[in-house]
């Protein structure tokens, strides 16, 4: 199991029960105005938009604050411009990090990124130091008591999924970037529920941790996800189920 699959799974349970709405809002609009900036404001033929105006209706985020994004990215409204910027780094154990940032003052978060790893066993590595781990790839992940796995199987083998897996409590499916929306609205047409869609960077090996160490990369993976501009994290770590259990 690697650490995407299995964080995005705690992720997933942590905010099911105590997502904080203002953050999650907050970085959902920055990532809609980067994509309607680089993209354009049509979401038809503005791939990366369209993502994001999903995640943030899944999060019933108003139509309003969405459209306002979309024309703050455009320059129809006035608004703060955000940049795009990655770190890697490594956290306790040697776990390889990446971190993707959309920030209105890199030297803010840059600094903030530096004194979060130092509390916790960890530290921001030079560019290209752990990129060379991670591999782009489409996730879409269900959760085991909501669908049969034979059902799962046949439909996301016929769309073109390369992999599908299980991950603690849930089934998890691997595809192309490419192929992320064929293979999605796949299961949307049958109306089979998904936990988790997106474009992330799984890593091709994991470090397995326990103990202290474990709870140390688990204290900082959700002291980065807490943070305003830090916009997504990947880690390659491995873990016991019991220490997830725990924290769930």
């Amino acid at each position: 199991m690697s650490g995407h699959s299995k964080w995005a799974s705690i992720k997933h349970k942590k905010g099911a029960i105590d997502a904080k709405r203002g953050r999650v809002f907050t970085r959902l609009i920055k990532e809609i105005s980067v994509a309607a900036r680089m993209g354009g404001g049509d979401s038809v033929g503005n791939p990366r938009l369209r993502q994001a105006i999903l995640a943030a209706r899944a999060e019933n985020m108003p139509k309003d604050n969405i459209e306002r994004a979309i024309k703050k990215g455009t320059g129809e409204l006035e608004g703060m411009s955000f940049e795009e910027v990655s770190y890697e780094a490594y956290g306790p154990g040697g776990v390889a990090v990446l971190i993707d940032c959309l920030t209105d003052n890199k030297n803010r978060t840059v600094a903030d990124l530096k004194y979060i790893f130092d509390r916790h066993g960890g530290n921001i590595g030079s560019p290209g130091c752990v990129s060379w781990i991670f591999e782009k790839k489409g996730v879409i992940a269900f959760d085991k008591s909501k669908i049969e796995e034979e059902k799962l199987l046949e439909v996301a083998l016929d769309a073109g999924a390369e992999d599908v897996s299980q991950s603690g409590d849930q089934f998890e499916v691997v595809m192309k970037p490419n192929d992320f929306e064929k293979i999605k609205k796949a299961f949307d047409s049958l109306g089979l529920k998904y936990s988790l869609a997106e474009i992330s960077m799984i890593p091709q090996n994991t470090v397995h941790l326990e103990g202290k160490k474990a709870e140390q990369m688990l204290n900082l993976m959700e002291v980065l996800e807490d943070n305003e501009d830090i916009n997504h994290v990947y880690a390659n770590f491995d873990i016991p189920d019991e220490v997830l259990e725990a924290r769930s």
